[in-house]
């Protein structure tokens, strides 16, 4: 029995083998090489060893041969041949693309007057990846779904899967995708070189048939219908834009709280139509629609006296005659769809067209009859005043249904800040307690406004203080609607101030009164300015006066 032995010098049996500690690459060696985009085998070496992935070693007869044989590198090559660069197909023709020019016919089933249609179409056929792709140009205004037809793909040529190739298209032949036969009748330039480069013989272009629809548009057939004696082209050109106004009164009487309402009637010279419009008054309660009646022909006759207007809408064949601009007269009533209406007057424009087409007719304004139930504006009246708040307080709830604050006098307020008139006064009473009580009374000249304050007596058993908050004081004898208030024209020394029932009698005055009201002596009467030079007239001589900002005014009262 014989073994093979391995490189140790043992059998090669299981358990006699041993693993090759210093091998270092585990791979398959390459057996093929690539030359030009070619994979070739590789040539053997000569003076390898049985290597059984390599071919065997060169015999002895092909030795000598190549040793003898003269190489052409030594004296240079008789023929040598250029290589050139290998260029894969999707490289070399991309963006190329045949394009071929068809039809194809469109069946018409439901039409009495053509039977089918002709519509051109574009092939494009892809010689990168032999994709076909079918796109039918847009025509303006066709009402045909136009555009891409078949999107780009590899198209199928029977039931074997196959597919169409470039060799399989050329000139008169049908094409056949999905059921449709397209007609290529012609190519461009680059197409018919292409295919006579590859040894293609291209046959004759064809003629694109002629549409039957397209020809029956170009050239109608002959119309046999009366032509109409009336042109509207011309009534169009001339009556286009030119309106009749009529002003009337609708009278709604009849309805439920129906009354007269105006309106205003349109009549359209160009098409014979007529339109109402509803004249809209300020707080009539009603919702502004603007139009009453839409624009329409107006039916003046109609054939059956029974016909259900209010259900059914009348058709031309339905009415003789439809209102013209005669039947509008101001001054006389009509009935417009079931309305009555009275025509009181129109604009000029309409006057000038009844003069000049129809002089017959009158056109002069009649007066509107006036509505007897019709209330009169009657002026608001303002409640009485409650006695709560004053009296521009109160009446703001009656203005307004949020309520504002009144208006202020905002430069007067400015001018007069911080400038306050100050008396000394005394309680004006029978009750002997009220003989001692002292008062200092306050007039703001920005607001005209008057507080009233009482000085402390000790041991008077009388609570000294606020006596009155700064408020308007009216004169006594005033009204609510005119009320007339205390200004520092009233403030003599020893005159009366009635405040709200309270009689107080001014003893005395600041120095700074007497100075302001001599600045404004012309607003002052004179009998004012010499009772307060008369009580203050000692007193300025032997005492300084007041600084001229009026700011120290409070020595001579406290």
């Amino acid at each position: 029995m014989s073994c093979t032995w391995n490189s140790h010098g043992l059998p090669f049996l299981p358990g006699y083998t041993f693993r090759d500690v210093t091998k270092s690459a585990f791979h398959r060696p390459q057996t093929l090489s690539y030359r030009n985009g070619y994979a070739l085998p590789r040539r053997p070496t000569v003076g390898i060893g049985n290597d059984p992935l390599l071919s065997e070693q060169l015999t002895q007869q092909e030795i000598s041969e190549l040793a003898f044989e003269t190489p052409d590198l030594t004296y240079g090559p008789f023929g040598k041949r250029v290589h050139e660069d290998f260029i894969p197909a999707h490289v070399a023709l991309d963006k190329k693309a045949l394009r071929y020019f068809g039809y194809f016919m469109e069946a018409i089933l439901y039409s009495p007057e053509e039977e089918y249609r002709v519509r051109p179409v574009v092939i494009y056929y892809y010689l990168e990846d032999d994709s076909i792709c079918i796109i039918e140009p847009t025509v303006e205004n066709s009402g045909i779904p136009q555009g891409k037809r078949i999107k780009r793909h590899q198209l199928p040529k029977n039931e074997r899967g196959e597919h169409y190739h470039w060799k399989d298209l050329n000139l008169g032949m049908d094409l056949d995708v999905y059921g449709v036969k397209y007609r290529i009748t012609q190519c461009d330039t680059f197409t018919k070189e292409f295919m006579e480069s590859e040894g293609m013989i291209v046959n004759d272009p064809e003629p694109m048939p002629a549409d039957p629809y397209i020809m029956r548009r170009e050239n109608p057939p002959p119309c046999h219908t009366t032509p109409s004696t009336f042109d509207n082209l011309h009534k169009f050109l001339n009556m286009d834009r030119k309106v009749l106004r009529f002003f009337a009164l609708w009278d709604d009487a009849d309805s439920l709280y129906g009354e007269s309402r105006p309106v205003t009637i349109h009549y359209y010279l160009v098409d014979d139509t007529a339109e109402i419009a509803e004249v809209h008054q300020p707080n009539s309660g009603r919702d502004p629609f603007p139009i009453l009646m839409r624009r329409q022909r107006l039916p003046k006759k109609i054939k059956s006296e029974n016909f259900p207007s209010a259900v059914m809408e009348v058709s031309k064949e339905e009415v003789d005659e439809y209102y013209s601009p005669k039947d509008f007269q101001v001054g006389q009533r009509m009935k417009l769809l079931g309305r009555n209406f009275l025509l009181y007057d129109c604009d000029g424009f309409t006057k000038e067209y009844y003069q000049k087409n129809h002089p017959e007719m009158e056109m002069k304004s009649i007066e509107i009859p006036k509505k007897v139930d019709m209330p009169q504006d009657r002026k608001k009246t303002v409640p009485p005043y409650n006695g709560f708040g004053s009296l521009e307080d109160s009446l703001q709830n009656c203005l307004h249904l949020i309520p504002e604050p009144p208006k202020v006098n905002v430069v007067k307020m400015l001018e007069n800040d911080h400038k306050v008139l100050r008396y000394s006064a005394r309680l004006d009473s029978q009750n002997p307690e009220d003989e001692d009580r002292r008062f200092i009374l306050s007039y703001f000249l920005s607001n005209d406004m008057i507080s009233i304050f009482e000085k402390t007596t000790r041991n008077s058993g009388i609570i000294g203080g606020k006596f009155l908050e700064k408020s308007r004081v009216p004169k006594p004898g005033s009204t609510v609607d005119k009320p007339a208030y205390y200004s520092p024209a009233d403030f003599a020394i020893g005159a009366t101030v009635e405040v709200f029932g309270h009689r107080f009698v001014l003893t005395d005055a600041d120095h700074y009164v007497l100075k302001y009201l001599e600045s404004n002596w012309s607003d002052i009467p004179s009998k004012t300015l010499d009772s307060l030079r008369q009580k203050l007239g000692v007193e300025i001589e032997t005492t300084q006066p007041p600084d001229q900002d009026g700011k120290d005014y409070t020595s001579h009262l406290d």
